[in-house]
């Protein structure tokens, strides 16, 4: 085995000796259940852990990472971590929080080729020919690249409460709100992107104004 795995193998275990001296029952709470409150959806980036970013422990929020935190009717990944975060654990929260600095988003922007990701990546630059408009009112690219980032993170809000798993949640009255934030790798702080959606009724209000919101039009 590399020395480069042994030293992480270490470091498992220090780590879980120290929580276990800790609260030596903690393991033994976790194993037998979990009943997070929280679904997160976030982007696969190293650099954004989502239980340290907010500061909650191991079984206290479910995590669906992937590149550009993308939510789309056809990947069956996503979607299944939604159905079970929805209908098994019974979340009360869906949040997708996107970041700033993507780099995703940037080879969208940069119109750069990477290969099978950029198939994945049409997703995104779907969002941003949908709002062109407002991203070719930006005079430098990393403004455009921060409201790419923010807008994108509005959309798969969208296409979340869209899926049939949340709607059908919502049907039968299930308390269910689903959120949109971003996160800053300059200061470690996750901004509120005004979008709150608690019913399918109020989707386009919502996606309304956290697109005023987003583009200083409101």
């Amino acid at each position: 085995m590399p020395q480069q795995l042994r030293d992480l193998l270490e470091r498992n275990r220090l780590w879980s000796e120290a929580l276990r001296a800790e609260d030596p029952g903690f393991f033994q709470r976790l194993s037998q259940q979990q009943a997070p409150k929280y679904l997160w959806i976030g982007c696969s980036d190293s650099r954004v852990p989502a239980n340290q970013i907010i500061d909650m422990a191991p079984g206290e929020v479910f995590v669906h990472r992937n590149v550009a935190n993308v939510v789309v009717h056809t990947d069956l990944n996503a979607l299944s971590t939604v159905q079970f975060a929805v209908d098994v654990l019974k979340v009360e929260h869906i949040i997708v929080v996107g970041h700033y600095g993507c780099g995703g988003v940037r080879a969208v922007l940069e119109e750069r080729r990477f290969g099978l990701v950029d198939n994945w990546l049409r997703h995104v630059e779907d969002v941003k020919h949908k709002h062109v408009d407002a991203l070719d009112r930006l005079t430098t690219f990393d403004a455009r690249h921060d409201r790419l980032c923010e807008l994108n993170v509005i959309e798969q809000v969208v296409n979340v409460c869209q899926t049939t798993v949340v709607r059908d949640a919502w049907d039968r009255g299930q308390n269910l709100i689903v959120h949109g934030w971003i996160y800053s790798l300059g200061d470690g702080r996750v901004r509120d992107l005004d979008m709150h959606v608690p019913a399918i009724e109020a989707l386009p209000q919502a996606r309304e104004r956290a697109y005023a919101r987003a583009t200083g039009s409101a």
